[in-house]
């Protein structure tokens, strides 16, 4: 049976759940430490980068199952995000990012003087693809390769500053959102060229809580400050189409086109085969003389939900996957309010998916806390959930001085063991009925706060 891992970062430390099926959520560890930002696990291993309130600008790098730090690593202002594959670790502050080899933290690039990017929005595809915004005006976003440290793309996905973006699990696909959320853009990274467009709603200024691929890269997940969750269907063939195209870094008419239709509010329909060709554009010239350009975008252009949820609250910020458990396509939203909720989904039909569980993440887990939906014999508190839901000095590049602050005086001496710590929490036994690829299929979902 394989696993899906949760992190859950509070006041009082950080907690890892490991999820086996919808009726089963394990707590593997609890650190029962101080008031924890930040708990980023890198995949089903043992490492976790650990970022707490009390020091905001020191990374730790933990050894979770030793329950021993491996080394920690300062930085000159506060730390907003961490990003990890299995051979970058990624560190971004306000104005800056940092990228590490994960296997000895060494320090092999740093991008300085960026736009101010309070939020710490970026996001590293398992390829080691990062993506930032390098605009507060617009969103525009840089495509960086962090495992050759070369620039790539520079792509203006929106005319509104950016508010989530996300990698597929292969790399290939890059959704983004602004901060108006209404439109929810997908990228061909190969070349910059939109995939598809979808219409999020019809609400201004939408607050999107997470923007998540599945693991197939056939559907992305889109969470709001509102009730309701959006699921988008990627057709393949428009991800062909995509790929043919000429990248918009050597094509100026590209860039043109593109940058026209990036409108939150006010695309216009691209005569293109994707977007239903000449015959298609002609028959939205002729209906805009009736009616304004937005509509008629929203009518031809725009992808509508091809499934969607229904909260029972709106305001909570959810984080949303899409994910396999036993052997049946679930959406896990994890949820500020302590709770962990799954949701059938029907990949044939769409349609609303419907709730079938929630697991009670409040409180230390002796076993498993769950809150049956049918209602349980055994659980007197079945019906608690028809209630309504609450709310230092940077070192030098190539040198352990940050790293090795800190540590143990019998240890200072000892780079070797703190390394191989490292290359130890990065592995895991990978079991005979685990594929190689496993980290793409099987992802953890993402860290939440808990007030």
């Amino acid at each position: 049976m394989h696993s899906r891992s949760l992190s859950v970062v509070s006041r009082t430390g950080y907690r890892l759940f490991s999820l086996a099926s919808v009726d089963r959520v394990d707590e593997i560890f609890c650190s029962h430490d101080e008031d924890t930002k930040i708990a980023e696990r890198l995949f089903s291993s043992s490492l976790v980068a650990v970022v707490t309130a009390s020091e905001p600008n020191k990374l730790k790098v933990c050894h979770f199952k030793k329950g021993a730090e491996i080394c920690n690593y300062g930085y000159p202002s506060e730390i907003l995000s961490v990003k990890l594959n299995r051979s970058r670790l990624v560190v971004c502050l306000v104005d800056s990012i940092y990228i590490h080899n994960i296997r000895d933290m060494r320090l092999l690039h740093s991008i300085k003087n960026m736009a101010p990017n309070p939020s710490g929005l970026c996001t590293l595809s398992l390829l080691s693809h990062l993506a930032y915004p390098v605009s507060t005006e617009c969103g525009e976003l840089q495509i960086f390769d962090a495992a050759n440290q070369l620039r790539r793309l520079k792509l203006k996905a929106h005319d509104s500053p950016l508010s989530a973006l996300n990698f597929s699990y292969n790399g290939v696909l890059l959704a983004t959102a602004s901060e108006k959320g209404t439109v929810i853009r997908v990228f061909c990274v190969k070349n910059g060229q939109k995939v598809h467009e979808f219409r999020r709603g019809v609400k201004r200024h939408v607050s999107i809580g997470s923007l998540n691929f599945s693991t197939c890269a056939s559907f992305v997940v889109a969470s709001s400050n509102t009730e309701t969750v959006h699921i988008f269907r990627i057709d393949p063939k428009a991800i062909e189409q995509a790929e043919r195209r000429q990248s918009i870094a050597l094509d100026a008419a590209s860039t043109a086109t593109n940058t026209s239709s990036s409108s939150d509010d006010d695309e216009q329909v691209a005569s293109d085969p994707a977007t239903g060709g000449w015959g298609m554009g002609f028959l939205a010239k002729a209906v805009t003389s009736y009616l304004p350009t937005n509509v008629v975008t929203d009518v031809f252009t725009q992808d509508r939900a091809y499934a969607t949820i229904q909260l029972a609250e709106a305001g909570l910020r959810y984080e949303c996957v899409m994910a396999k458990l036993e052997k049946e396509t679930r959406l896990l939203l994890a949820c500020e309010d302590g709770f962990l909720y799954i949701y059938s989904f029907e990949d044939s039909k769409g349609g609303e998916c419907k709730l079938i569980r929630a697991h009670d993440l409040r409180t230390p887990l002796h076993g498993i806390t769950e809150v049956d939906i049918v209602g349980n014999e055994n659980d007197e508190n079945t019906n608690s959930l028809n209630v309504n839901m609450t709310k230092s000095m940077l070192p030098a590049p190539g040198t352990y001085a940050g790293v090795l602050k800190g540590r143990p005086a019998d240890r200072m001496s000892a780079d070797s063991d703190w390394c191989h710590d490292l290359r130890e929490a990065v592995e895991y036994p990978v079991k005979v009925t685990v594929p190689i690829y496993d980290e793409m299929q099987f992802p953890p979902v993402k860290p939440i706060a808990v007030e």
